[in-house]
């Protein structure tokens, strides 16, 4: 059964493929501390970065988590959350916020069921490729981006976001 899970998912996730101005897919999930979090939530609130990693504490990932807990408050001016993905648990995520001090939360997607919904597909079904999502208050995706270079993608996000607007 949860290989049929798996392969459905990964089918899923290669025949998405969201652009923007198409409506986000919601979702409804535990996040680092335990609440449920949904996209919902911020619907005609703020922007949302819903950033999809392979793996928490290695080496790509902590680099793009610290830059973003690094801006943060650039992104709270901006009026914007930042959530991050990966098919870790939530004790995994609970030790990757602790250990690098992120203030932001990261969402268990138990399943794969964000990145099949957003189309992000899984190497060797665990690990999400580096995609992101710029979705806007109105609960569109404003902006796809397949290619992340982590060093950079905070202050690539701040700029779209000023575009916005």
């Amino acid at each position: 059964m949860a290989m049929k899970m798996i392969l459905y998912l990964l089918l899923t996730a290669l025949m998405i493929n969201l652009n923007p101005g198409d409506q986000a897919p919601n979702f409804s999930v535990k996040s680092t501390d335990g609440t449920t979090i949904s996209l919902a939530d911020y619907k005609g609130k703020s922007n949302v970065i819903l950033y999809f990693y392979p793996e928490d504490m290695t080496s790509g990932c902590t680099v793009e988590a610290c830059n973003f807990r690094d801006d943060q408050s650039k992104f709270t001016a901006l009026n914007t959350v930042i959530l991050g993905v990966s098919l870790d648990d939530q004790k995994k995520h609970q030790e990757f916020t602790e250990k690098d001090h992120l203030n932001f939360p990261l969402l268990v997607d138990d399943g794969g069921k964000i990145c099949a919904a957003y189309g992000v597909p899984l190497e060797d079904n665990l690990y999400p490729h580096r995609w992101t999502f710029l979705i806007d208050k109105q609960g569109k995706i404003a902006k796809v981006y397949q290619k992340v270079a982590v060093r950079q993608h905070s202050e690539e996000l701040q700029n779209d976001i000023k575009a916005l607007h």
